[in-house]
């Protein structure tokens, strides 16, 4: 039974070497040299260690793993959505190239997945023809929210669109951590605010009309999907009892959740097992956000420790689910 993980970051030395040169521009430092660097933006600071930009210690890692095929992406920390149309554009094909770069080295073992100057739908546009044309990738990443705007604005709906018609995953990843208030502490920032900002997105392009719209488009969800599988119930309460929640859309929350896929990267076997319940486990995925310390180390034992797993559900995790979110081939 082969494994595929479907949320595995890399920050590729295309992109280190841009913010080392220009560090003015993109906010950020890198400190250090070889196997020692370290990232700094301001509150964020971590170790570059080799898996970030170095292919064969990504092979390395997902051996340690039991994980077959990763479809890598970038780290929400090259999205890059405050620069302006031109150096947006640039600075996406920068890092692009860097995940092709890392996908070619292992084509049997590693997929790309490009980033996206969001900020800029045109140029958005642009680049996601581009990847699929001379890369080959067939998914796109895409923060939770651009900036201070949401994806369910109409301004991105051409870039929706287009995902959709070119069948190009679009995989919803929160990108603001390190943000200051109440979370501004303890790592809340991550262990609240990262499910918190999938969970907003979600439920705005729900009520918002925009699935409506985007019948066809195959959105994946990080980290569980947020809170809202284990919230559902209330999305839908709401949706009866407030005009509001029902005033654009009359599709039924629950069966709108069930559109998305699902990593299984909840750390929890128990809540793995509720959110197969709740989706089915067609729906979801391997996720282990490595090499991150938010990953999962040991993916395959915490899904052995799901409760009343049975085998049709192990294999959707495993392969089957990620080989149809895909298209049926990786």
């Amino acid at each position: 039974m082969k494994r595929i993980d479907v949320h595995s970051h890399v920050i590729p030395e295309t992109i280190v070497q841009a913010m080392r040169e220009q560090p003015d521009l993109y906010k950020t430092v890198i400190e250090g040299e070889g196997h020692q660097r370290k990232f700094v933006r301001g509150k964020v600071r971590f170790d570059l260690i080799p898996e970030f930009y170095d292919a064969d210690a990504k092979i390395e890692s997902m051996d340690r793993k039991g994980i077959d095929i990763s479809i890598i992406s970038p780290g929400p920390q090259a999205f890059f959505y405050g620069l302006g149309a031109d150096q947006s554009l640039k600075t996406a094909r920068i890092v692009n190239e860097g995940v092709a770069k890392m996908a070619a080295a292992h084509p049997g073992r590693l997929r790309g997945m490009a980033t996206l100057p969001m900020q800029h739908p045109e140029a958005a546009i642009d680049e996601l023809e581009r990847v699929v044309r001379e890369y080959g990738f067939k998914a796109v990443e895409i923060g939770t929210a651009i900036g201070d705007e949401e994806l369910a604005d109409p301004k991105f709906r051409p870039v929706l669109r287009r995902i959709q018609e070119l069948k190009v995953v679009l995989f919803a990843h929160p990108n603001t951590q390190g943000s200051g208030g109440r979370l501004d502490c303890y790592y809340l920032t991550n262990l609240i605010g990262n499910p918190l900002d999938t969970t907003v997105m979600v439920g705005k392009l729900m009520f918002s009309g925009a699935l409506d719209e985007l019948k066809d488009i195959k959105i994946l969800l990080a980290h569980g999907g947020g809170f809202l599988p284990y919230q559902i119930g209330r999305f839908e309460h709401g949706h009866k009892v407030r005009p509001d929640t029902a005033a654009v859309t009359s599709s039924d929350p629950l069966e709108m959740l069930r559109r998305f896929y699902f990593d299984a990267l909840t750390h929890s076997p128990q809540a793995i097992r509720h959110l197969i319940d709740t989706v089915g486990s067609e729906r979801v995925v391997i996720g282990t956000d490595s090499p991150f310390d938010m990953g999962e180390e040991q993916p395959v034992e915490r899904l052995d420790a799901v409760p009343g797993l049975t085998q049709k559900e192990r294999e959707d995790v495993c392969y089957r689910s990620a080989l149809q979110l895909f298209g049926g081939e990786l």
